[in-house]
């Protein structure tokens, strides 16, 4: 029996008086840079301080299937998602499990992400994918693409209209829709945040008032578009998410959601619902350009199930034969999990891996990036590139609580399903109708707010 004497202390960097070891996470690119590079001198499991808060940053997987234990650990908001929650509230995303508008959204939205509820999104999906490649089919040959910009403009336009009927008709303007730039402005201050000791905090007043006012815009946004479906009085035959919210009832409660919680779904889906997809393809995209020979069995792939007919978009049952192209996704995402970390507290006091001790207010970080490197896992040479980690077999055969990108148990993302298909279709698409040139011969470069995407990447694209 483990005594109180032999639990080991956890790793943690030296750090400095007043700052702890923020120096250590931001003498990366990206923090999550700096936490990876952690995480290869400290292990498995290290802590850090920064001010007056510590944070157990967790990455190897045995320990990490213990963290996925529900009746152990629950979700722990971190200090990013606290910051957000200026913005989206008591949100799906930053809501703590306790509270009830978390179990009362989560059993009225649930239905709407099962795969039949997902078959009558696409075609409003792929209404929004030929934009996108019609965009791009028009371009001149000396025009180049900025890969994420035009990605962001896709999933954005794609669960606007597809969640609540509202199109920003983001191709049909140069200039990211104004939403967009309120939202990555407040999103990459909730990132900031996180690096930046209290008393620094106080001191930026120019910067805390734009917040509001990025926030206040994007409120009334999606208070109007509230009200104009009230207004019409077509919820109930209206098979969306502000449809279901509108007119949902919780079974266990009896109860419906409040104009504000709605509100906060809504930006909460946005926020999610984009952010994390359009990273995804970036991603995609960049390790394809790098791989000619899983671009070409990608390519071989895509001419079998979906043809030279590019006049009208591929059906459901096509892009579902797209397997190979699923699996390129979903090693994209082993690689570079777009929303990079999710964190657990324990229920009560436990020991992790028969020798840590943790305390019920600790705050664990998985780092899902390194838990996808551990080599226990996905061997000698996990940061090579290969989609046949995931071949059904390969998948079969692999842990379960191995392979985390959207995050675990009940508070796992609830659209998964809905973004690797629309991945899924919007790759397809442009692998059937484009060859993919690196002009600028570009070498990867992370940018992060509270997702991670690649930063300055553009591409050129020739039938």
């Amino acid at each position: 029996m483990t005594t109180e004497n032999t639990y080991e202390p956890i790793p943690q960097p030296p750090g400095y008086p007043v700052l702890g070891n923020l120096l250590d996470v931001r003498g990366a690119d990206t923090p999550i840079q700096g936490l990876m590079k952690l995480a290869g001198q400290y292990g498995p499991i290290f802590q850090l301080r920064v001010g007056s808060s510590v944070v157990i940053v967790v990455t190897g997987f045995d320990l990490v299937d213990e963290l996925c234990d529900e009746t152990r650990f629950d979700k722990m908001l971190g200090r990013g998602q606290i910051n957000a929650r200026a913005v989206a509230g008591d949100g799906l995303f930053t809501s703590w499990t306790h509270e009830p508008n978390w179990k009362k959204a989560h059993n009225i939205l649930l239905p709407n992400f099962g795969m039949r509820a997902i078959r009558n999104y696409f075609p409003m999906m792929t209404d929004i994918a030929m934009q996108l490649v019609q965009k791009w089919e028009r371009l001149n040959p000396e025009q180049d693409i900025d890969v994420p910009a035009d990605m962001t403009r896709l999933t954005l336009d794609t669960i606007g209209l597809c969640g609540f009927g509202y199109r920003f008709n983001s191709f049909y303007s140069e200039e990211p829709h104004p939403f967009v730039a309120s939202m990555v402005r407040c999103l990459d201050l909730s990132m900031q945040k996180q690096t930046r000791l209290p008393i620094g905090e106080r001191l930026r007043v120019r910067e805390h008032r734009r917040f509001q006012e990025d926030t206040t815009y994007m409120n009334s946004l999606v208070d109007e578009i509230i009200a104009e479906r009230k207004a019409n009085g077509d919820q109930a035959e209206t098979k969306d998410l502000l449809g279901s919210m509108l007119t949902g009832v919780d079974r266990e409660t009896g109860e419906r959601l409040s104009d504000t919680n709605i509100r906060y779904q809504i930006i909460t889906f946005l926020i999610a619902g984009h952010e994390t997809t359009s990273g995804l393809l970036s991603f995609a995209l960049y390790y394809l350009l790098n791989d000619p020979e899983v671009l070409a069995r990608a390519y071989e792939e895509v001419d079998r199930v979906l043809g030279d007919d590019t006049s009208s978009p591929p059906t459901n049952v096509q892009v579902n034969h797209l397997k190979y192209v699923s699996q390129i996704l979903k090693e994209s995402l082993r690689l570079w999990p777009t929303a990079p970390a999710f964190s657990r507290h324990p229920y009560e006091p436990t020991v992790l891996g028969g020798k840590y001790q943790i305390d019920k207010q600790n705050s664990l970080m998985v780092l899902t990036p390194m838990l996808h490197r551990d080599p226990k896992i996905w061997g000698d040479n996990p940061e090579a590139f290969d989609p046949d980690r995931f071949t059904p077999e390969a998948e079969q055969e692999r842990p379960a609580n191995a392979y985390k990108p959207f995050g675990t148990g009940q508070r796992a993302c609830i659209g998964r399903q809905f973004a690797m298909l629309e991945a899924t279709l919007v790759l397809g698409m442009i692998l059937q109708r484009f060859e993919l040139i690196d002009h600028t011969d570009y070498e990867l470069k992370i940018k992060q707010t509270l997702t991670i995407k690649p930063a300055d990447f553009r591409l050129k694209v020739r039938p």
